[in-house]
């Protein structure tokens, strides 16, 4: 997994080969616990994260949800920026 971007202890990460896995999303960790991410509504599809992590995960998803939707169609990674 690639590490798309890191804030306030939480860590998301993306399966660079895993285009076929729909819906397009991502993996947020937040210390012990862990939550795949829909790109395009910033909603939990599994897994579970603390309150806090989850709102900030998924205001850092809205915001960037082009960027990433973008690199789960091409496979071609960059970083994102961190919720500041």
């Amino acid at each position: 997994m690639l590490e798309l971007s890191r804030f306030y202890g939480i860590v998301i990460r993306l399966h660079y080969e895993e285009k076929e896995h729909n819906p397009p999303h991502i993996h947020a960790k937040y210390g012990k616990e862990a939550a795949s991410i829909d790109i395009s509504t910033g909603e939990i599809i599994s897994g579970t994260l603390p309150t806090k992590a989850r709102v900030l995960v998924k205001e850092w998803v809205l915001i960037h949800s082009h960027e990433i939707e973008e690199i789960w169609e091409t496979q071609q990674f960059h970083k994102n920026k961190p919720l500041e």
